[in-house]
């Protein structure tokens, strides 16, 4: 028998189908899969299957290519990936001090004055946070290998095809599930989990609606591709169904930057293949030109069903101010921190835990990634991630300098621009789902062409032998991606946690202790795990003051701007008899942005002016809340006069400092201190006569005088000038029914009542119109307005009211209703007193029940008149 080889086009088609690289090919189908599904990539439990079909693609692909008699092939683009690996490597290193200095003087410092101190001495790495450079070396490994695998993978057609049409139509996917939930009107994913820190328009497996705009950007563009190169056209239609469903998806996200540089790239397609019109003819123009204005369409109609949320989208960036007040504004920031780390970066993943040191203004979200690729590059891995980043976008350049491009590589790599211009403002990169279907398109096109298509750009790959040596160096790489795992399961959040249920459970100070120090090894820039510690040691009192401010001021070098750890150690300096540099502490929490810390807490503990200056910040308005405050403390007013000559002394010349002498004849008409409150009105007089203010503040002199008319005649002037002012026209009739101008004061409320927008203001005129109305003796419409406004501003004082009008009218079952309402707005231990108001309304309306019984008992007249009328008639109490 004789045996004749295959021929070499039956030789391609069988290498084409070796079950090795069918497999490698369903692994990394998996992951394009599987990272979506995991919350976009934001799962915990992602890392594990991410390193697992990583790997398992990259040797399946290595042993398909060593039967099939293939190389192995190294493009440009995994050279950034490959260095980033060793990079991070690097960083997980422990070093000795003298070493650590010079590679990254930060690390060095923490160590000295935070690590040394406590206890814990040993050496250090360079990251700031090991346990997410850990998790963020498998990543990176995970990233090599499946972009390793995808170039193998899609040198055959059929596989390439695939791979990129699971990248289309699991984009179409994520899309149908966010319509099915718009559809059913359910707004948590599957009805079983609720985004609690986000509100995405469009619940789908994505919560933050920026990274879901990303995704479905490249998703549509690889659809379009598809679309384009897709013969016959009947077979094209899934796919440009595909790209539609994920255009629409990115218009209903209403991520700003999303749509814009999803625009961008089927703009830079357009021009790409414009560019190929001269080349390839008309008739492929034509067909382009449909599939773009048909995905077009999509858009439009995506507009128009989201037209009034885009505009808004639209209006909250309308101008270049308030870009500025965006996450751009927080740039230079991060450039100074990234300034600090030179060399070697903070650490890959420890921007979480380190950037608060050198966050130098207020923000009450926690800043997770620079939502910026270039500063991401910058802070976590320093100078070498910037050149790194320079290769990647290098390689990127060649690709699309290859002369033999079709449309679906143009359009990948359209998307792909795209997708990169847009994580110049966002972190999706960040997440795998969108990390592993860029490095599978880019494998696409990356990959080795056939025999006689070979272009410039493929000298610059590096081709290896698939020898058992380097299959065995993959499986070594994917075991430590998996070992890699078991210190990277140490979370930021899960050791805040655990070390915050322990001190909230109040258990002893020396365990908590003892875990602190436990975790704060593990996370050494993690600020929250030394002010735990403070706030367990501060329970001691002044015990503990010295412990509290040895942790506290660990928190506070970390973290400057944390307010909480400025309070704690601002009681520990009090309890040391540190006045002056305790209310200081105040006052930074303040400034960092703790808007209690003076009023609600400090102002309780001053006793001089001394302490009040101390705290006293650069801002006349809040040296007057402070004198309010006192003002209406009992037993504080002399302090608030005196800490008011102290601030009028303080800010002279600044703006305010009226405010503040007003303030002052306030205060001296309340302690019936006349010819005081008479002076500091003069004052204010020669300061700013002009001002409304002034004006009212002297028929306020002119009441407590006395001078009960005048000083009515001169608000009803204010008034006749400034008709339109509505807190004008409370203030008149209000001094219109102290002065028993009821039916004046009536009227004045009416005359502005037209003018009343806000719900809190009309809340207020109907209450001052039922004080009228009561005083009148219209009960039963005062009560009507009480209920009015108790709905438009429900609180416990307004239902207060509404129910003791209700038992003056002896509705006591409508009352204990309403002091019930109020009860369910009071804090628990304020409710004693209004439960005993309504146990008395209880009682009150069983009493009158059991009267009228007795009474209909023994009148049988009056039995039978009520049943004429319908039920028993209420006593009529007005005129």
């Amino acid at each position: 028998m004789s045996y004749s080889p295959p021929s070499p086009r039956m030789a391609s088609s069988y290498r084409s189908c070796s079950r090795y690289t069918r497999l490698a090919e369903a692994a990394l189908a998996a992951l394009v899969v599987v990272c979506p599904l995991a919350l976009g990539g934001a799962a915990r439990w992602v890392s594990w299957p991410l390193m697992g079909l990583a790997g398992a693609a990259a040797v399946l692909a290595g042993i398909g290519a060593r039967r099939q008699g293939q190389s192995l092939r190294f493009p440009l683009l995994a050279v950034p990936l490959a260095a980033s690996v060793v990079l991070c490597a690097v960083q997980l290193v422990p070093l000795p001090q003298g070493l650590l200095r010079v590679l990254s003087p930060e690390a060095a410092a923490l160590r000295e004055f935070a690590l040394e101190p406590l206890g814990l001495t040993g050496a250090r790495p360079v990251s700031l946070d090991p346990s997410a450079t850990w998790r963020e070396l498998s990543k990176h490994l995970a990233y090599l290998l499946t972009f390793l695998a995808a170039v193998q993978v899609c040198r055959a057609r059929d596989s390439r095809r695939r791979l990129l049409a699971v990248v289309a139509f699991s984009g179409a996917a994520v899309v149908v599930v966010g319509l099915g939930h718009g559809l059913l009107g359910v707004h948590s994913l599957f009805g079983l989990r609720p985004w609690v820190h986000a509100r995405p328009t469009l619940v789908t497996f994505f919560a933050n609606p920026n990274h879901l705009a990303g995704f479905l950007g490249l998703t549509a563009s690889v659809g379009v591709g598809l679309a384009l190169t897709t013969r016959p056209r009947s077979k094209a239609l899934p796919f440009a169904l595909a790209a539609g469903a994920s255009g629409l998806g990115v218009v209903l996200s209403l991520s700003r930057g999303g749509i814009v540089f999803f625009l961008f790239g089927q703009a830079l397609l357009m021009l790409w293949l414009v560019r190929q019109r001269r080349e390839g003819g008309a008739p492929r123009w034509a067909r382009s030109t449909a599939a773009l204005l048909g995905l077009l369409a999509v858009l439009a109609v995506g507009a128009y069903v989201a037209a009034d949320q885009l505009w808004a989208e639209a209006r909250s960036a309308d101008s270049l101010e308030k870009l500025g007040q965006s996450k751009v504004s927080l740039w230079p920031m991060m450039a100074r921190a990234a300034l600090e780390f030179p060399v070697l970066g903070m650490g890959r993943g420890a921007f979480e835990a380190a950037f608060p040191r050198y966050q130098s203004e207020p923000n009450p979200n926690t800043l997770t990634h620079p939502e910026n690729a270039v500063l991401q590059a910058a802070t976590e891995l320093g100078l070498p991630g910037l050149l790194l980043l320079a290769v990647a976008v290098w390689g990127f350049v060649r690709l699309l300098r290859r002369e033999d491009l079709d449309a679906l590589e143009l359009a990948a790599l359209s998307g792909v621009a795209a997708l990169g211009l847009h994580n110049l403002f966002d972190f999706s990169w960040e997440l795998p789902a969108c990390a592993v279907a860029t490095l599978l398109v880019l494998g696409a096109v990356a990959r080795p062409r056939e025999r006689g298509k070979a272009t410039a750009t493929e000298g610059t790959q590096v081709s290896l032998a698939p020898s058992l040596v380097l299959l065995g160096s993959v499986v070594v790489l994917m075991g430590v991606g998996l070992l890699a795992l078991v210190p990277g399961a140490h979370r930021l959040a899960d050791a805040e946690a655990e070390l915050a249920a322990l001190v909230a459970a109040r258990g002893p100070v020396d365990a908590v202790h003892a875990k602190g120090l436990e975790l704060i090894d593990r996370h050494p820039s993690d600020y929250l795990l030394y002010r735990l510690v403070a706030s367990a040691h501060a329970s001691r009192g002044g015990e503990g003051a010295g412990d509290t401010l040895a942790f506290v001021n660990r928190a506070l070098y970390l973290a400057p701007r944390d307010s909480v750890s400025h309070r704690v150690a601002g009681r520990a300096l009090l309890s040391l008899g540190r006045r002056s540099q305790g209310f200081l502490e105040y006052r930074l929490a303040h400034e960092a942005g703790d808007t209690g810390a003076l009023l609600g807490e400090a102002i309780r503990r001053v006793r001089t002016v001394e302490d009040l200056s101390s705290m006293t910040p650069a801002s006349t308005e809040v040296a007057g809340r402070l004198m309010d405050s006192l003002r209406n403390t009992p037993g504080r007013q002399e302090l608030a006069l005196a800490y008011g000559a102290w601030a009028r002394e303080h800010f002279e010349g600044q703006h305010g400092v009226t405010e503040l002498w007003a303030r002052e004849a306030r205060l001296r008409l309340q302690r019936k201190e006349l010819p005081e409150a008479e002076a500091a009105c003069t004052e204010v007089e020669r300061r700013e006569p002009e001002r409304l203010d002034t004006a009212l503040l002297r028929a306020e002199v002119l009441k407590g005088k006395g001078e009960r008319d005048a000083s009515l005649g001169a608000v009803e002037a204010l008034r006749a000038r400034h008709p339109a002012n509505v807190e004008l026209a409370f203030t008149l009739a209000s001094w219109q029914m102290e002065a028993g101008l009821t039916r004046r004061a009536r009227e004045t409320l009416q005359s502005v009542g037209g003018l009343i927008s806000d719900y809190r203001q009309r809340a207020l005129l109907l209450s001052m119109e039922a004080e009228g109305l009561e005083r009148e003796g219209f009960l039963t419409r005062a009560v009507e307005r009480r209920q009015t406004a108790a709905r438009l501003v429900p609180s416990p004082d307004a239902y207060f009211a509404v129910a003791r009008l209700q038992e003056t009218l002896r509705r006591y079952d409508a009352a204990a209703r309403s002091v019930r309402e109020g009860l369910g707005l009071l804090p628990p231990d304020s409710r004693e007193a209004a439960r005993a108001w309504v146990s008395r309304l209880e009682s009150a309306e069983e009493a009158r029940v059991a009267a009228r019984r007795k009474e209909l008992m023994e009148d049988p007249r009056a039995q039978e008149l009520e049943h004429l009328l319908g039920g028993p008639r209420e006593p009529p109490v007005e005129p």
